[in-house]
């Protein structure tokens, strides 16, 4: 009856059953895992909502691409770090995962693959599989610091493959792409005919950024490229449900693809007007919150660092940017094991570096979010039961 789009019926696994009889039993656990924001006691103004009552709001003027007037406002935006976008290159949408569902269809036909890294965050197995789009891993190599695997890239493109994705920074591994590595995989793309797509939903947030890295990555390639931003991460307001697509490449293909785009937008017109009416507002205004959020990622990364000293085969990894943090521990157990020890006798949840598919073990992701006090001593809980778990 039901598409085989749909991923398969999911069981959950043993930690997420876990989780879910704590939420039952009300037992209260730290969630070292908190991916959003509007959880982590952030100080947010309290009329940051104020402009989604402006009387613009009430007229709908549908446009496939968005307001002229929320373009634009995206477009300014970019300034902030040095980037000239015209809002002509703009294209609205109601989340980055809207984005990517938008950018398959005009790249893709059913059976298709796009190429993504590895480690990376899970949810492009769900976004490729619902556009009947196959997702094929390539390495992210830890080497001091992360490194896209461009060689390997190459030698994975098939007749198949429409497009390289790329998150930077890199969630979880907070990398940036840098230079030497843009140029690749540009080299790459332009050879095969593929798109490359670039998820930056995290590029304000800078721990230890490397001077040769490259942000605002589709305007910096000759290849056709899209890059993706978005208010629940650069203002930290997940809820209001706006997100971009920035089109570079030469003017031939870069038209070609806003053309495609604009056929797929206006077919779905998905983006509320209330929001774009207040775009120009909340990026302004939500400078305030973007710079809390800055704070607080560096006060927790130095505090687990200083931590994880105290603690001979303990690592955390280099992290440049992002929300989170991953921490290489002693593989004194399974990944399974030591994150469902920690929850059962620390009640502290963590992710375990299989949930990114990294490729050995044993690894541990923590959220860079959750309140300081509240971090730290989590933190040093959950490095002392890795440094003793058997």
């Amino acid at each position: 009856m039901f598409s085989n789009r749909l991923p398969p019926n999911p069981v959950a696994n043993a930690l997420s059953r876990r989780v879910a009889a704590l939420h039952r039993e009300a037992v209260p656990f730290v969630d070292l895992t908190e991916s959003n924001p509007t959880r982590a006691r952030f100080e947010y103004p309290a009329d940051i909502l104020r402009a989604l009552a402006d009387g613009r709001a009430l007229r709908y003027e549908p446009q496939p691409f968005g307001l002229a007037m929320a373009r634009e406002a995206v477009a300014a935006d970019y300034a902030r770090r040095g980037s000239h976008v015209d809002a002509a290159q703009v294209v609205l949408t109601a989340s980055t995962s809207e984005a990517y569902s938008w950018l398959f269809k005009v790249l893709c036909n059913p059976g298709d693959e796009v190429l993504v890294p590895r480690p990376s965050y899970p949810l492009f197995e769900h976004l490729t599989r619902l556009e009947a789009v196959s997702a094929l891993p390539y390495d992210v190599e830890y080497h001091g610091r992360w490194e896209i695997d461009v060689v390997g890239i190459a030698h994975a493109v098939s007749a198949r493959t429409r497009a390289v994705l790329v998150v930077s920074p890199n969630n979880p591994t907070g990398s940036y792409i840098k230079r030497r590595e843009l140029e690749g995989l540009s080299a790459v793309c332009s050879q095969h005919n593929l798109a490359l797509v670039a998820d930056e939903v995290f590029v304000d947030y800078e721990l230890d950024a490397p001077g040769d890295r490259v942000t605002d990555v589709a305007l910096h390639t000759g290849a056709l490229a899209f890059s993706l931003g978005g208010l629940s991460k650069s203002v930290g307001l997940p809820q209001l449900k706006l997100g971009w697509i920035v089109v570079g490449g030469v003017p031939e293909s870069r038209e070609a693809a806003l053309a495609a785009l604009e056929l797929v937008a206006d077919s779905y017109l998905s983006v509320a007007t209330p929001v774009q009416v207040a775009a120009a507002d909340l990026l302004e205004r939500g400078a305030a919150i973007r710079a809390g959020i800055c704070r607080r990622l560096r006060t927790n990364l130095d505090a687990l660092r200083t931590l994880a000293t105290s603690f001979p085969g303990t690592t955390v990894l280099a992290c440049e940017g992002g929300w989170y943090a991953v921490i290489r521990v002693p593989a004194t157990s399974p990944e399974e094991d030591l994150v469902l020890g920690l929850l059962d006798r620390e009640r502290i949840l963590v992710h375990p570096g299989y949930f990114f598919d990294f490729p050995r073990e044993a690894y541990l992701v923590t959220s860079l979010l959750p309140p300081p006090e509240v971090f730290r001593d989590a933190a040093a809980r959950m490095l002392q039961f890795t440094a003793t778990a058997v």
